[in-house]
């Protein structure tokens, strides 16, 4: 059974789609598998923060002074159209038209930086979204639940055949309302890239940082904190 897959949400088809011109990640390395795992608080239904615009997300979003020497801005890349075909996995396959048209996967307001780390094939991303606190928890949800009933499957970006296996993670239960995190091990072409990825949804913002393992716990908290100070 397949899935068309047209955009995802967390970034994660962007990351499959780049795959092939990545190096082979050290960080993780003895990683084999990912999936995903998410714990937190309900929604307090009486509370009902004010969404963020775009604009208003971009301008928290870590910079490289925030990050530190060695980081460099990444190009963003060109948009791309290819579809993205899932094989073996009945829970993402489940998701059908939502997934192929982004559904309540994609969040109205949002912003995105992506760095790369000194000379190695390191690399970070964050990204920023805003809606209302039931709809980012339950968009989230869905999309993670979904592949935590898939610890291993297969993804066709173009013709390139990508395996993909998930290990669930311990999220920092500590911070904001809800939390989500994964480790993702991508191989193909015989070479494995791991990619961790740590969401936190406060309010009606959500923050999500992947990349290199070490990076995203090293600058996760710096991350939240500027995310959500008050202006």
């Amino acid at each position: 059974m397949r899935v068309r897959v047209a955009t995802t949400a967390l970034g994660i088809t962007a990351a499959l789609l780049a795959l092939p011109a990545c190096s082979p990640e050290t960080d993780g390395a003895g990683q084999q598998t990912t999936s995903s795992s998410r714990t937190g608080k309900p929604t307090d239904a009486h509370r009902e923060p004010a969404t963020l615009t775009s604009a208003a997300l971009a301008a928290r979003l870590l910079t490289e002074a925030d990050l530190g020497s060695g980081y460099l801005p990444k190009p963003q890349r060109a948009a791309q159209h290819d579809d993205v075909t899932v094989l073996g996995c009945p829970a993402l396959s489940e998701l059908g038209g939502d997934a192929a048209t982004g559904g309540t996967l994609t969040f109205p307001h949002k912003a995105k930086s992506d760095f790369t780390y000194g000379s190695s094939s390191s690399e970070i991303s964050e990204e920023l979204y805003s809606d209302s606190p039931t709809k980012l928890s339950d968009g989230t949800n869905r999309i993670f639940d979904a592949m935590t009933g898939c610890p291993n499957y297969q993804v066709l970006a173009g013709s390139a055949p990508i395996d993909i296996s998930t290990q669930k993670l311990s999220a920092p239960q500590d911070r904001g309302d809800e939390q989500w995190s994964q480790l993702l091990t991508f191989t193909a072409g015989g070479r494995s890239t791991v990619l961790k990825q740590t969401e936190i949804r406060d309010g009606s913002l959500l923050l999500v940082i992947s990349g290199s393992p070490a990076l995203v716990d090293r600058h996760l908290d710096r991350a939240l904190a500027k995310a959500t100070a008050t202006p």
